[in-house]
């Protein structure tokens, strides 16, 4: 029985390493994508503006899901050859590339919002010392939009530990999926068990965030 059992549960690990490897590739490609899709949306050029929001609100009022299948299985059902590779690792490729697009537009919104909530007077005080508009950015307003961002980048992110699951819809042989193959064959405590991963996971990322918090509370 504890033979089965460490069997079951290094299967287990291993099967999460999948979720934190998506985890760790959107987060590398989606905190960068967001920034250039928040100025994208804040852009002084109309038609681009429009085009970047409309996009936003695409992948926002569309679920998660079915995004990692269109993406998918898209281009092969238009009639297109499937840029994904016909392995396990095209599906992880396009689990990562729908979760990098959908995470960087929820990224976007907070960057927006960090960013104008900064006072217009502190960009004035740059330009009439002669500041550059991208000196005053970095050294004036970063830091700040970093501290006013961090409580709902933090919710984002803890989300999105839990969202890396759905990359099983396209059979990425996560945790969970993992875990049902179990409990079709009866054996129900696998599945409940995935629940300590994340609770493990989410609970390092929270104190991680809450240090954070504390050390940019000099910005009041």
């Amino acid at each position: 029985m504890s033979t089965e059992f460490s069997v079951i549960i290094g299967r287990l690990v291993s099967a999460f390493t999948l979720n934190c490897e998506l985890f760790c590739l959107t987060l590398l490609f989606a905190l960068p994508l967001g920034l250039v899709i928040a100025f994208g949306s804040m852009s002084r050029f109309a038609p681009l503006r429009a085009a970047v929001k409309t996009f936003v609100w695409v992948i926002r009022g569309t679920p998660l899901m079915l995004q990692v299948i269109v993406i998918f299985l898209g281009p092969g059902l238009l009639g297109f050859q499937s840029p994904w590779p016909s392995n396990s690792s095209g599906r992880m490729m396009a689990a990562v590339a729908a979760f990098v697009i959908n995470y960087a537009c929820y990224f976007s919104e907070i960057y927006r919002g960090g960013i104008e909530a900064v006072p217009k007077g502190q960009t004035e005080a740059g330009q009439v010392l002669g500041m550059t508009r991208s000196q005053i950015f970095f050294k004036v307003t970063l830091l700040q939009v970093i501290k006013r961002i961090l409580p709902p980048m933090g919710n984002e992110i803890i989300t999105l530990v839990k969202d890396t699951s759905l990359a099983n819809v396209i059979s990425n042989k996560e945790i969970i999926m993992m875990a049902k193959e179990y409990s079709a064959k009866g054996l129900i405590w696998p599945l409940f068990s995935t629940a300590i991963f994340f609770l493990i996971f989410v609970g390092a990322l929270t104190l991680l965030f809450g240090w954070l918090e504390k050390r940019l509370d000099y910005f009041r």
